[in-house]
C-alpha cells in the first residue's frame, strides 16, 4: 500500500496544509479530535520512530520547534496542547511515516490518544 502521507506531500491528494518547506509539512488532521489538530511530519518518509537514527536528530528538533511555533499561531500555546506520535502497530499508529499531532483549543483529558 502507497502511503498516504507521501501522496499529500506530493500534491497528488489534498489537504489542508497549514506550512510547509523543503523538510517538513504540517496540515490539518481530516478527523480532528480537538478544534486544532494539525498533523507534522517530515517529506522524506520514514516509517516509524524506529527508523530514526542520529542523522535525523537536527530535521526532529526542527519538527518540534515547528511544533510550537504553529501552536503559538493558532492561538492555543497559552493555555496549553498536546504533542503526540504513535510508534508502531501497538503504540497505534496508522499510518506508517512518522508524524506528530498538534492538539489544542479545548481542554483535553488525561488519557493520551
Amino acid at each position: 500500500m502507497e502511503c498516504i502521507f507521501c501522496r499529500i506531500i506530493a500534491g497528488e491528494v489534498p489537504a489542508d496544509i497549514v506550512y510547509q518547506d523543503s523538510e517538513l509539512l504540517a496540515f490539518r488532521d481530516i478527523h480532528p479530535q480537538a478544534p486544532t489538530h494539525i498533523l507534522i511530519m517530515p517529506k522524506g518518509h520514514i516509517a516509524s520512530l524506529t527508523e530514526l537514527t542520529r542523522k535525523e536528530q537536527a530535521l526532529m528538533g526542527r519538527l518540534i520547534l515547528l511544533a510550537k511555533e504553529l501552536a503559538e499561531k493558532e492561538g492555543v500555546a497559552a493555555k496549553g496542547y498536546r504533542l503526540s506520535v504513535s510508534c508502531g502497530a501497538d503504540g497505534g499508529q496508522l499510518v506508517p511515516h512518522v508524524h506528530f499531532h498538534l492538539l489544542g483549543g479545548r481542554k483535553l483529558d488525561d488519557q493520551l490518544g
